[in-house]
């Protein structure tokens, strides 16, 4: 697999830090009350169900400034996991309960589109994209609203009462016998994040190598988690030594407080481009097609600090909030790959490797 700086990778990278140099960014607009995740339904006046999948926090977020400019339309949104998200919108297939689907990495979204759960849509933003080649669908079911990189989360402290031992810089420092039972990551049947993280293994190191590998770190796992972000969380606590987390969600518990080290492996690490799709069916379509148009405007994407979310951004004169977290060395990353074998890849791990029952919340 070949392995590139970020600023030479298909993303295209570089051109958020040359955006940086001219992107003239406007204040944020004033914060909304924050509103807490509903069952969907209907109320009066518009309405739009959105399956939401990025952290509690954005998803409010995003909540309440979509109906700041919107006052006619009520958002109902629920928060799953990636994994989650895809098997609801398989079990709701003949009767859609979700407008549009708003985040996690694009793998999921490309399967949904193999399964016909999505439904296209050619909004002029899309115009927007940095680089459409790689950040949206070609048949425009799917558009990227936000970038993120892999990196490990370390335990000040456990490192302060484990003096011989460094945070990992590469993928084979997970197995080091020191971090046996010491590891906390997500379960890829439930989160995008991992399941980002076992592809990214997989084509650095080809599949014979890559599922043995996977055999050896499943095993140093002290516990699986239902949420990509949870174990940045959990290891800040103390509960574990090192978690597996896209780097933005690391950044936020450093900035609440949490005595976390990143690091990222220098062979490489894989990346996400965070997606967005309106669900075929959707019975609120105008109303999804406004959220989507307003998703891909700079000013937008300009919000996720607000509610603790540093992914950096895929549109045209939206700044990158933390642009040095790009500035890691990135795979190849082949989503195309990684998403149409997602289901029997996430089955293997989860029949022979570890079970995906009793996660952590």
């Amino acid at each position: 697999m070949t392995k590139q700086p970020w600023y030479t990778s298909g993303l295209v990278l570089g051109l958020v830090m040359g955006l940086l140099l001219t992107a003239c960014v406007a204040p944020p607009p004033p914060a909304a009350a924050p509103a807490t995740g509903s069952d969907v339904g209907s109320a009066g006046g518009g309405v739009l169900n959105l399956l939401c999948t990025p952290q509690v926090e954005w998803c409010e977020g995003m909540k309440a400034e979509f109906e700041r400019v919107n006052p006619d339309i009520t958002v109902n949104f629920v928060r799953l996991s990636s994994g989650e998200a895809l098997t609801r919108l398989r079990n709701e297939k003949d009767n859609p309960q979700f407008d549009i689907w708003w985040g996690g990495p694009i793998d999921s979204f490309i399967a949904a589109k193999q399964e016909d759960l999505l439904e296209a849509y050619d909004s002029p933003n899309l115009a927007n994209l940095i680089n459409p080649d790689l950040m949206k669908d070609p048949d425009n079911f799917w558009a990227g609203v936000y970038v993120g990189s892999l990196g490990f989360a370390t335990n000040k402290n456990w490192l302060d009462e484990h003096p011989d031992v460094e945070p990992p810089t590469s993928w084979d420092d997970l197995l080091n016998p020191e971090f046996d039972g010491q590891i906390m990551v997500a379960h890829p049947s439930s989160s995008g994040t991992s399941y980002t993280a076992m592809c990214t293994v997989l084509q650095l190191k080809g599949e014979a190598a890559g599922w043995e590998y996977l055999r050896e770190y499943a095993g140093q796992v002290l516990q699986f988690t239902k949420s990509g972000a949870a174990p940045a969380k959990f290891v800040g606590q103390g509960e574990a030594a090192v978690g597996l987390v896209f780097s933005h969600d690391i950044v936020a518990e450093i900035e609440k407080g949490s005595p976390l080290a990143l690091s990222f492996p220098a062979e490489g690490t894989g990346y996400e481009i965070g997606g967005m799709a309106i669900i075929k069916g959707a019975k609120n379509l105008d109303a999804a097609q406004k959220w989507f148009d307003w998703a891909l405007e700079p000013a937008t994407q300009e919000l996720g600090p607000k509610y603790n979310a540093f992914q950096a951004p895929t549109v045209q004169g939206a700044a990158a909030s933390r642009p040095e977290l790009l500035e890691v060395t990135l795979i190849d990353y082949d989503f195309d790959y990684c998403g149409s074998n997602k289901k029997d890849f996430v089955d293997r791990f989860t029949n022979e490797l570890a079970s995906d029952e009793n996660l952590k919340e």
